[in-house]
């Protein structure tokens, strides 16, 4: 059964989440940095005509793994708490809670002072409501 926050609860979360969603948001940079690194490194290949870069290839594509495994662990640290993961880009988190008799998400994301936003299951961001 999914674990549902009371806003003091999620609140006393956020020290130990919000490092973690700024360790993805910077990871997913990189990530993205490396994946456009393989990707030019692939054309320079194919336009030169040489298959010379094998090392260059597998080691960015080690990086990238290695990247994308830090990545899912702290997904998995996350998740862990019973917090789930909306948006890594943004560092936008929901965490299940209560509200009038109902399941609904308490929201917050990276750069915001505190819980300060909730909204239905179905509704999403776009349709947070202060609390």
């Amino acid at each position: 059964m999914a674990r549902h926050f009371t806003r003091e609860e999620a609140t006393a979360l956020l020290p130990e989440i919000a490092p973690l969603l700024e360790e993805i948001v910077d990871l997913r940079a990189r990530l993205e940095r490396a994946g456009h690194d393989l990707v030019a490194l692939h054309w320079k290949a194919r336009t030169n005509g040489h298959v010379d870069h094998e090392g260059s290839f597998t080691s960015g594509q080690s990086a990238r793994a290695e990247l994308l495994a830090e990545i899912s662990a702290r997904v998995a640290r996350i998740q862990s708490l019973g917090v789930e993961l909306k948006d890594p880009a943004l560092g936008l988190i929901d965490f299940p809670s209560l509200r009038e008799g109902r399941v609904v998400h308490l929201c917050w994301r990276l750069g915001e002072d505190g819980i300060n936003w909730w909204h239905d299951l179905d509704s999403g961001f776009a349709g947070r409501q202060p609390l």
